[in-house]
């Protein structure tokens, strides 16, 4: 049975803020919505979901990212997930100069959590934490330098 990925679906405080920090390191809306109903409670598995969402992909097409700010019921706010921690852990994106996409998050408040790292010479990368706490890397293969 052949498989893709469809999307990662983020929980946010503040669509339009995370919405302007993604926009911002590349990425596209490419929908808005306000959801809500029985569809919406079955495929979500929670009575009374509402949520204003937004869709945003990457300029190759390939990866999409949905982001959603509840409405109903009250979000419920949890500690930001540490690196070592298991469950959903961060979501990665390939840029092609990171000082530059630093230089962008950084315009949102957003900095490394320990700077920029140096895999054999092959990639520079690093995690910052985007809106409403999301671990973010960011990474440079610079074999394509």
């Amino acid at each position: 049975m052949p498989i893709t990925l469809e999307n990662v679906g983020i929980a946010v405080r503040d669509l339009d803020e995370a919405i302007a920090f993604f926009t911002d390191l590349g990425l596209t809306v490419i929908g808005r919505d306000t959801v809500s109903g029985e569809w919406a409670d079955t495929a979500v598995g929670l009575d009374g979901n509402h949520a204003k969402i937004a869709m945003l992909q990457t300029p190759d097409g390939n990866g999409r990212l949905e982001l959603f700010e509840y409405i109903h019921p009250d979000a419920v706010e949890t500690h930001p997930t540490l690196p070592h921690e298991i469950g959903m852990h961060r979501v990665a994106f390939s840029v092609d100069d990171i000082d530059a996409a630093l230089e962008t998050a950084a315009t949102h408040g957003c900095v490394p959590l320990r700077g920029v790292a140096d895999y054999k010479g092959v990639y520079r990368l690093t995690y910052l934490r985007g809106p409403s706490g999301i671990l973010v890397m960011l990474a440079q293969d610079m074999t394509k330098s």
